[in-house]
């Protein structure tokens, strides 16, 4: 220890957080940590880490440390502070906890994070960068040694909890029948759940600067009163649903905030409070019509309500979360409000996918009660009672999975402090409450003295016996006869032959009041899944008889599971096999003094015996969470002092409440195997749950931090299965992976060589890549005991088995999937372990209405809810993938193969940048918004030559050093190659290629016809001759300052590689007369003479005019073979490198009387050359509507090197799918996919081309991967969907019968679409053919995105009847379940779903006409990154609610709008047939 003076810096002084001088402290070395303390202070100690040696520069014996440093730990400038190296092993930390925000981290980066932190030292708000700045975190605190502390050092052991203030949140308030009811301070439920909850909940927000990105959904379930289908009219059919006992219900969603972040939250209470008022008017009124009878509605209650299928709809969009992925926002919460009391009547097979969701996805589940907390254990599952046998038993569960929260006001009633915690059942005014009471069925009312005695039923006698627990350590159990299953072990529920003695409790067989259910009458509570889906499927599942003692005094036996009943009054005692499930949470819990994982928002529970002396009592109970629990390692020490109590090991209470004990009542070590069993109630399964759980004075009970900032699934757990447990119930597999061997082999038929990934690197990407999909690393296993137990029986003997040789080795886990992997020299085995009986998938399918913003109605929609098969994820695949660096043999695919990877992807279409009548609207609050111009031939061309240059310079990375001439694009004759910052053997981006290519695309249009003046300045000799042969043409082209331009010879180009389309600028400009036709057969001629050839090598490639590469071949008289660099010879690798794009002209509905080449030049779609709108032209062409056919695929596939800056610690890679062709009139798709990347850096990286973009003349921005979430998509978000636009098309007819009457009728359907896309187009909506997700793309419907990116329309189009046939449409299927009434689809699903938002009309009587009209739907991608100051309307609200409201007013014929715009059509088509005069 030594004395030293202390002085500040400022960060901008030195970045280190030290500068101390080794001179003034022998001994100190670099590493080493030191405390700093003044001596008189007894504030926390701060360590510091000795990084930086040097001397700060003011006189001996003075250290400096950062002044915010300094600030936080009270330490006075100038003043003496005592220096002393401390031991690391003191000041290790048990747990941290990071948060951060705006960002996206990958739970591979967390765990590379993590590695990087180990032996580091943390403080308080320590700021932590990552990756070169890309990772940005801070320190919110740390635990040691049961405390909480002001710094610490992170170890290989440190816990480390990433929580996430920028999350996805789904608040969901139930407004079940409650809503409406009074609580004891005289408030409307309701009241207290958004006044008092939710103002609360946001309150806390600001103050902690979340910026989550919520929807807020009401939902309900109405019952209807009726006993067949037949009572209901014909249009209530479509959506109702009935339950197991026959009720007849719907389900109403009501979705008040979609996807919104807010600085301020109060307008959304506002509108909250709007809602409730007509709320359950409209719900229940909802079908009435004008002199029509319907079945009475009722609001259901909260127990009986729709909460399950509520937690599916947000999983169905979390675990999507790879598809649609956001960069700046990480962590996925769904909050349940209920005015209930936490008890749910659940379907069990519901109940099972639900838990089997919630757990695989690491989503948290949190639900958040208003009503009065209940003197049982909650929350409590309560099945479905499917058998109508009067004495059946009912059956519960009570689930880990769902953190629990109670809340309650802080209004105090002046007369009392008493909380009535059971609700008075209502009052039965009609009948006088004498004959209520001697109803003969109930019993007569008994005098309360003789109540006990003279009873024939001694009820504590009765209790005690029915759930009595067997001697702690029998030697003999009596085995109860069972059908198969033994153990009550949950979901994950292993299923043992032999159960061991104390998960199970069976009854003395003396006990002579209850009766053993042998043989038959297990096997009638198997029929209804009870005793054997129970076992096996849920939370050690609890029987309580339904029957009260009195009534059971008959003589008939109580019909009983072969299960003990469990008593959620005590359920303290019962304990369960434990899971990985049930450990899959634990490590966010930082561990209490009595070395125990706690909860820090459980306050001290009374301990039984001790009296409540503390008056600050919280409610405990309030929140069994997931964030719940304790470690599975026993304490070997008997007693713990706590608050001064020295209490024994029964009920270990920490100074924060958790309880410690497993389920064990000996003060002194237990002797039985605690550590795989676990307390049935609780996450965890290792805190007792007592009635002091109940009690509390100030029932505060909610978990804040869990709903303010979520944390993120933990990347480790501590469960693995025991030796036995792995021969009887789990299959073993494994393989090998030889990095170097399979790379060697790559290497030799790669034709651009690339840096392999070393053995550790591979090794370290496997384990990086099973995080990032959701498994965790197991810790805290004994090694010897896994190598000893888990030798597969492969083969070939392991390397594993002789753990003298392991090199390295973890263990992962998902659900009931283990996986190991060993590295050992240079092999690397994966071992996996998958469950001998794995649950059955399940597929639930739901009809349900919902009304999302801007809509006028509650639509009918459907979705299914599925269980995702993990243990077919075809990882042997992925780790190819990963080991060979994503080479072309292992593509990452999703559609067509049989187990579906998992990858995230991202994306994008490129816009027009501006639009001047966009800036219009937002100038002018009156303008309308139906304004936008027909792009002219000089923007198309324009958009091409940007498009090539965003090609050419950011995606395909070739630069222009000479910029001599003045000009467009193709101007310079030589273009080099920038190589990528990243070592040379690093592939460039392949999309670079694509972007270049249409670029050169728009060139050729713009130059099509006459010639720009880009050559002519330059050119000084003569232009070629019209009739100048192949070979002068050539060598023109090759001519060092007129030729072509060749880009510079890099390693997968040859020598004199050209762009096709530049090729084509620089004939016209060079050669006499030369038309853009004779250009392109001139080179066609090239190629055909093989002069000319695609720069891979590959002869068959034919001509493509775009952002192709093409290079001039050596002829064989030439001498300068010598440095000519032959080219790859392989199209697959060198379309792996380079991305390259078709450019074409837009593409025109008219059918043009010439044949040939088409006119890359040609007019925009939307009229003829008179300015004629085309659905009123004669020349139509019929195949318009369907999509081209080409050879060219519609999407191409390239390499992309991510880490451009080079921030990443590890190789990073990627890939672009990309649209093979451009159009300047449409907008062009790309999308960015990958697997071995760091979220922030892809996000950087789309960012800076999104930052470049605006050079080009266009914007990027980012689409859904299901722009219009329609319910037949498989994977579309069930709250989300199309708000429906209709045509009206009645002004129009004036007296005609059909629109285009006149016409011949053929064309009918043609024109009524070509009139449909004139009205989008005059909107500002461009075509966009994007790779839907959804169904066949048969269909033929048309998707139009706004030149802002804002919004979607679709037209739904009919398909002609002869292409009806040849495309089956798969879509419907869903429908054909046996739980819904099956409906005939129409032509186009979308068109159905259009039918059912005319309301009042079925689909069986609806005509044609009224099929007219728009899907409109939201980017909702689209946040205030990607608003640019070129681009202000883009994501801008008001904006894109104007050109709603105007579309749909254009739409609706207000102000003769739409009648206006037929009529000025028609003006312009007499004109031109005047003209014409035909």
């Amino acid at each position: 220890m030594k004395s030293f003076k202390l002085i500040v810096h400022q960060s901008s002084f030195s970045s280190e957080d030290l500068i101390i001088n080794l001179k003034d402290y022998p001994g100190l070395k670099e590493k080493d940590i030191i405390e700093i303390y003044h001596p008189e202070n007894d504030y926390p100690r701060l360590l510091l880490q000795v990084t930086k040696v040097d001397a700060p520069g003011r006189g001996r014996d003075t250290i400096s440390v950062e002044q915010s440093i300094a600030t936080t730990f009270q330490l006075r400038t100038f003043a003496h502070v005592y220096v002393n190296v401390v031991n690391v092993a003191d000041v290790a930390l048990d747990s941290v906890e990071l948060t951060f925000k705006d960002q996206y981290l990958g739970r591979s980066e967390m765990w590379r994070l993590k590695n990087h932190l180990v032996s580091t030292c943390v403080y308080l708000n320590k700021k932590i960068e990552y990756c070169g700045g890309a990772v940005r975190c801070q320190v919110y605190e740390m635990w040691s040694q049961g405390d909480r502390v002001a710094c610490g050092v992170i170890t290989e052991d440190t816990k480390i909890v990433f929580r996430s203030s920028t999350s996805m949140v789904y608040l969901f308030i139930q407004m079940s029948s409650e809503m409406w009811d009074f609580d004891i301070h005289g408030d409307l439920y309701f009241e207290k759940a958004v006044n008092g909850f939710l103002a609360d909940l946001f309150t806390k927000w600001k103050k902690n600067g979340s910026n989550h990105e919520v929807t807020i959904v009401l939902f309900s379930r109405t019952f209807y009163k009726a006993k067949t289908l037949e009572e209901f009219p014909q249009h209530m059919k479509e959506c109702l649903q009935k339950d197991y006992r026959g009720r007849f219900y719907e389900d109403f969603y009501r979705v008040a905030v979609q996807n919104e972040r807010y600085e301020d939250w109060s307008n959304v209470l506002l509108q909250l409070r709007r809602l409730f008022t007509d709320y359950q008017k409209i719900v229940l009124q909802y079908h009435e019509r004008p002199n029509m009878e319907i079945p009475t509605a009722i609001n259901s209650t909260a127990a009986q309500g729709n909460f399950l299928e509520v937690l599916n709809m947000s999983l169905n969009v979390f675990e999507k979360h790879y598809l649609d992925r956001c960069f700046d926002r990480t962590g996925q919460l769904s909050v349940v409000i209920t005015p209930g009391v936490g008890v749910f009547e659940v379907d069990r097979e519901l109940t099972n996918v639900t838990k089997q969701r919630i757990i695989d996805n690491g989503v948290g589940s949190d639900l958040v009660c208003v009503g009065e907390q209940p003197l049982h254990a909650v929350p409590l599952l309560k099945f479905h009672n499917k058998d109508s046998n009067l004495n059946s038993i009912d059956d519960y569960s009570m689930p880990h999975w769902i953190n629990l929260s109670f809340y309650s006001t802080n209004k105090k009633v002046a007369y009392s402090n008493f909380i009535p915690r059971i609700k008075l059942p209502p009052r039965k005014s009609q009948e006088p409450l004498k004959k209520m009471y001697e109803d003969e069925s109930k019993g007569k009312l008994i005098k309360e003295d003789d109540y006990m005695h003279n009873s024939i039923f001694d009820y504590d006698a009765y209790d005690a016996q029915v759930f009595q627990l067997p001697p702690a350590h029998s030697t003999c159990v009596q085995r109860v006869a069972r059908t198969k299953k033994t153990s009550v072990a949950g979901l994950e529920g292993i299923s043992r032959r032999s159960p061991p003695a104390s998960s199970i409790h069976h009854r003395k067989m003396s006990d002579p009041d209850i009766h053993h259910s042998l043989g038959s009458d297990i096997l009638t509570s198997n029929k209804h899944g009870v005793s054997e889906a129970g076992s096996d499927a849920t939370d050690s599942p609890i029987s309580i008889n339904r029957l009260s003692p009195r009534s059971s005094v008959s003589n008939k036996p109580v019909i009983r599971t072969g299960r003990a009943l469990i008593n959620p009054f005590d359920p303290s005692h019962v304990t369960v096999k434990l899971t990985s499930n049930r450990r899959r949470w634990t490590h966010i819990f930082p561990k209490g003094p009595t070395g125990v994982l706690i909860q820090q928002h459980h306050y001290q529970a009374r301990p039984a015996g001790e009296p409540a002396s503390r008056p600050d009592q919280h409610r405990s109970e309030n929140n069994i969470s997931k964030e719940n629990g304790s470690t599975i390692n026993n304490n070997n020490h008997s007693v713990y002092q706590v608050d001064g109590n020295v209490m024994g090991r029964k009920r270990m209470i920490s100074a924060s409440g958790a309880l410690s004990i497993l389920g064990t009542a000996l003060s002194t070590p237990s002797t039985t195997n605690n550590a795989s069993l676990a307390l049935l109630w609780g996450a965890t399964g290792e805190q007792e749950w007592t009635p002091a759980l109940t009690t509390a004075n100030r029932a505060i009970g909610v978990d804040w931090k869990s709903l303010t900032i979520p944390a993120c699934l933990p990347i480790t757990t501590d469960y693995f299965p025991d030796k036995r447990s792995l021969q009887n119930d789990y299959l073993v597999s494994d393989y090998n992976l030889l990095p170097d061997d399979v790379n060697a082999d790559f290497a030799k038929n790669r034709a651009i060589y690339k840096e392999p990934l070393t053995t550790m690197e591979v090794f370290k990407e496997l384990v990086s890549q099973r995080l990032a999909q959701g498994f965790q690393l197991i810790v805290g296993v004994n090694d010897n005991e896994v190598i000893e137990s888990h030798c597969p029986p492969s083969r070939v003997a392991p390397p594993s088995c002789q753990p003298a040789h392991v090199a390295k080795r973890y263990l992962l886990s998902i659900g009931r999937i283990f996986h190991k992997l060993t590295l050992v020299g240079s092999t690397i085995t994966v071992t996996r372990y998958r469950p001998r009986h794995p649950y059955p998938p399940f597929n639930i399918h739901y009809r349900y209405r919902f009304h999302a913003p801007n809509h006028d109605t509650y639509e009918v929609s459907w979705v299914s809810f599925t269980t995702e098969k993990l243990e077919n994820y075809n990882w042997n695949y992925m780790d190819h993938y990963i080991c060979t660096r994503g080479d072309t043999d292992f593509a990452l695919v999703e559609v067509g193969s049989q187990y579906p990877l998992k990858y995230w992807r991202f994306r994008t279409l490129l816009l027009p940048l501006i639009n001047p009548a966009t800036k219009t609207i937002l100038e002018d609050e009156s303008t309308h918004c139906d304004i936008y111009p027909t792009p002219t031939r000089q923007d198309l061309d324009h958009l091409t030559e940007g498009f090539l240059k965003m090609t050419e310079s950011y995606f395909n990375k070739v630069k222009r050093p000479n910029k001599q001439r003045q000009g467009g694009v193709s101007s310079s004759p030589f273009r080099e190659r920038v190589g990528s910052t990243r070592l040379p053997d690093r592939p460039r981006l392949r999309i670079e290629a694509i972007a270049a290519a249409k670029t050169v695309l728009e060139r050729s249009q713009s130059q099509s016809g006459e010639c720009d003046d880009t050559y002519d300045d330059g050119v000084i000799e003569p232009k070629l001759k019209a009739n100048a042969t192949l070979l002068e043409v050539v060598d023109r082209m090759r001519h060092p300052s007129l030729g072509v331009g060749f880009l510079q010879q890099t390693v997968s180009l040859p020598s004199h590689t050209f762009v096709s389309i530049y090729a084509i600028h620089w004939l016209q400009a060079n050669m006499e007369n030369m038309t853009y036709e004779k250009a392109t057969s001139c080179m066609e001629r090239l190629l055909r003479d093989k002069m000319i050839c695609h720069a891979s090598g590959d002869t068959l490639k034919r001509y493509i005019v775009g952002y192709y590469m093409y290079h001039i071949l050596p002829q064989k008289k030439e001498k300068e073979l010598t440095d000519y660099v032959k080219p790859l010879g392989d199209l697959q690798s060198f379309e792996n490198e380079w991305m390259e794009v078709e450019v074409l002209g837009p593409r025109s509905p008219l059918l043009t009387s010439e044949t040939g080449a088409i006119d890359i030049s040609g007019n925009s779609t939307a009229t003829d050359d008179s300015g004629m709108p085309a659905f009123l032209c004669d020349n139509i062409d019929p195949n318009y509507m369907h999509m081209e056919n080409d050879d060219l695929p519609l999407y191409k596939n390239t390499h992309l090197d991510i880490d451009v800056n080079n921030k990443s610690d590890r190789i990073e890679w990627g890939h672009a799918r990309y649209q093979a062709t451009f159009r300047p009139d449409q907008a062009f798709e790309m999308c960015i996919q990958w697997a071995i990347a760091s979220g922030n850096i892809v996000a950087e990286l789309i960012i800076g081309w999104a930052r470049k973009a605006p050079s080009c003349r266009l914007q990027m921005v980012p689409i859904p991967a299901d722009p219009l979430a329609l319910p037949f998509t498989e994977k579309s978000d069930p709250l989300r969907g199309p708000i429906y636009v209709p045509l009206n098309e009645e002004p129009l007819l004036r007296g005609k019968t059909a629109l285009f009457e006149g016409f011949p009728e053929d064309t009918w359907l043609e024109r009524l679409f070509l009139f449909q896309e004139a009205i989008v187009g005059r909107f500002g909506f461009i075509k966009c053919t994007v790779e839907s997700t959804s169904h066949a793309a048969g269909v033929g419907d048309h998707l139009y995105v706004h030149v802002t990116g804002n919004m979607f329309i679709l037209i739904p189009t009919t398909v002609k009847s002869e292409q009806k046939g040849l495309k089956a449409k798969p879509v419907n299927k869903p429908l054909n379940s046996s739980r819904y009434p099956v409906h005939e689809a129409a032509p186009s699903p979308h068109e159905g779903y259009i039918t059912r938002h005319v309301s009042g009309k079925n689909k069986d009587d609806y005509d044609n006409s009224r099929r007219m009209g728009f899907l409109w739907s939201w980017n909702h991608m689209i946040s205030k990154k990607w608003k640019w100051s070129q681009t202000p309307a883009t994501g801008d609200e008001c904006f894109q609610m104007r050109m709603l409201r105007d579309f749909k007013h254009f739409c609706a014929n207000h102000e003769q709008r739409l009648s206006q715009f037929w009529d000025q059509c028609w003006e312009v088509r007499e004109k031109a047939k005047g003209i014409k005069c035909f």
